[in-house]
């Protein structure tokens, strides 16, 4: 068995789970989700737990049971308490403001640029803090990533996006000729 996959499922108060063949539905007060099984995994719910289960042995099949088993539970989890990415602001002048579905950036380039934020997602901006969070951990990961791409943090300046509680090690510049 699968380390991973064989670990139930709790299922939190005020989260509804439907399970139809391949395809599971999940709701709960934060949102709701769907993951579709691949071939040979099932899930069972067994009062307020799910249990997810694998045809036989083969090499493939215990590959996605501890995948197919992490994927639902990170949708039970996303409905019922969701995610969220902390990134920071560094750079003198570099600003982000929200204005309706888009957030808008001004990070030291000729131009400001205009992010949209997609459906299902919530961005708050504090100061120099960007909070991203949603209930499909996937797609905020994603989001998180593509802002962060906007402005890479520099290694030689220290100035960009990066996320909340990532380190960078000053790198020196050129040394120079010393004559």
């Amino acid at each position: 068995m699968s380390r991973i996959g064989k670990l139930p499922i709790q299922i939190a108060s005020g989260v509804k789970v439907t399970i139809d063949g391949p395809a599971i539905a999940v709701s709960g007060p934060k949102g709701q989700l769907s993951q579709t099984l691949p071939g040979g995994i099932t899930a069972e719910i067994d009062g307020q737990q799910i249990e997810v289960r694998r045809r036989n042995d083969s090499k493939a099949q215990r590959a996605l049971h501890g995948l197919s088993r992490s994927l639902l539970a990170n949708a039970v989890h996303g409905v019922s308490q969701g995610f969220f990415k902390k990134l920071e602001i560094h750079g003198v002048g570099y600003v982000a403001e929200l204005k309706g579905k888009s957030v808008n950036f001004k990070l030291g380039y000729s131009h400001p640029i205009a992010y949209p934020v997609p459906e299902g997602i919530e961005v708050k901006v504090d100061r120099n803090v960007l909070t991203v969070s949603g209930c499909d951990r996937q797609q905020v990961g994603q989001v998180a990533a593509e802002i962060r791409d906007l402005r890479r943090p520099d290694v030689y300046k220290l100035k960009g996006i990066r996320y909340a509680g990532e380190e960078l090690r000053k790198k020196a510049g050129k040394a120079g000729a010393a004559k």
